[in-house]
């Protein structure tokens, strides 16, 4: 659905921020964005010309590590931050590789809410939760979670360009562990953060554009990074930059991979 003018738009959605779920679905070519984020996104292109390319990069880490969780046996996922729908979701990666696997989506921003019910229709296999990641125990007894995910079974929790909107002062450890210390042996966790690595001009650029959106962003070293698999195991080749992650599981070579994204993916012994 086209929100170019055309839609009318929930009371519940502010207009007069850049939202970081519609700047992304820009960044990807969608079309559920508004004049706001796309001229902020647009802003930060100008100092930042790979920008585009990051979000690509990043959603196609998200697709290979879904399929590797599928060959590897998970069934169940939970989606934290999922943003819009768009192509090449989890459910739609999920199920193509695993017909009925389950997938709960969790976001906060109404918007994603909103869309998300409309596009997945009478996928009886998929739901959105509208819950604030930074509330674990508000989405982990969330009725719809429940409804679809059994935490005594085998769990993929994906937080994937998500934690770096959570800033140090809202315990972003916190989060991550008690969603750790939630599923059982053999889940495994997902992780895709926003790093430093593209230099400190560009850094400041990308964070005060998100300072004027609805959340701000906080960029972290990959070392820091790492610290959010605490003691699981990583998958090889264990906490790389995304287009270095098992490229071969689906292969869309950008001409030259940048490393604004650093994460990988860890199993629960």
């Amino acid at each position: 659905m086209d929100t170019r003018g055309r839609r009318p738009h929930s009371p519940l959605i502010d207009m007069s921020k850049p939202s970081p779920a519609r700047m992304y679905d820009y960044y990807l070519g969608g079309k559920d964005n508004y004049a706001v984020d796309r001229a902020a996104a647009e802003d930060m292109r100008r100092a930042i010309p790979e920008l585009f390319q990051t979000a690509r990069e990043n959603r196609h880490f998200l697709g290979r590590a879904v399929r590797h969780l599928c060959r590897a046996g998970i069934r169940q996922f939970i989606d934290l931050g999922a943003g819009l729908p768009t192509q090449g979701n989890v459910n739609e990666i999920a199920q193509q590789e695993t017909p009925g696997a389950r997938v709960v989506c969790v976001d906060n921003d109404p918007i994603v809410q909103a869309h998300g019910e409309a596009l997945l229709g009478d996928d009886e296999h998929t739901t959105i939760v509208a819950a604030d990641i930074r509330e674990p125990a508000e989405v982990l007894g969330h009725p719809e979670l429940k409804r679809l995910i059994d935490l005594n079974e085998p769990v993929g929790v994906l937080f994937v360009a998500v934690l770096h909107f959570i800033p140090d002062t809202q315990d972003p450890d916190g989060v991550v562990a008690s969603f750790r210390d939630a599923v059982a042996p053999g889940s495994y966790l997902t992780i895709a953060h926003g790093t430093t690595a593209a230099g400190s001009a560009a850094v400041k650029k990308m964070t005060d554009t998100y300072d004027r959106a609805t959340e701000s962003v906080q960029l972290r070293e990959p070392e820091r990074i790492k610290e959010f698999f605490g003691d699981w195991e990583m998958v090889e080749p264990g906490a790389v930059h995304l287009p270095w992650w098992h490229p071969e599981i689906d292969p869309r070579p950008e001409p030259e991979p940048t490393r604004w994204h650093f994460g990988g993916v860890a199993r629960k012994p």
